[in-house]
C-alpha cells in the first residue's frame, strides 16, 4: 500500500518571503502526479507537485495537468 501524500504543504512566498501554504488539488486515479496550489496573502500564485518529473514541470509551468498513459 502506498503512503498517501501530505494534504497540505508550506513553502515560502518567492515574491514576499511570508509562508504560503498550498493545498493537495482533487485528482484522478493517476498516481503519475500529486499536485498543490495555493496564493499567498500578497496574491501570488504557488504550484508544486511530487510525482513524475515531466508531469511535475508540466503542472508547475501552466497549472494543467495533462495525462500520458503508457501501459
Amino acid at each position: 500500500m502506498a503512503n498517501k501524500p501530505a494534504r497540505f504543504l508550506n513553502f515560502k512566498c518567492a515574491k514576499c518571503s511570508k509562508s504560503v501554504q498550498v493545498r493537495l488539488q482533487k485528482v484522478s486515479a493517476c498516481t503519475h502526479l500529486q499536485p498543490y496550489q495555493g496564493i499567498c496573502d500578497c496574491g501570488e500564485l504557488r504550484r508544486h507537485a511530487t510525482g513524475d518529473k515531466t508531469a511535475v514541470e508540466a503542472f508547475v509551468a501552466t497549472g494543467e495537468i495533462h495525462h500520458h498513459h503508457h501501459h
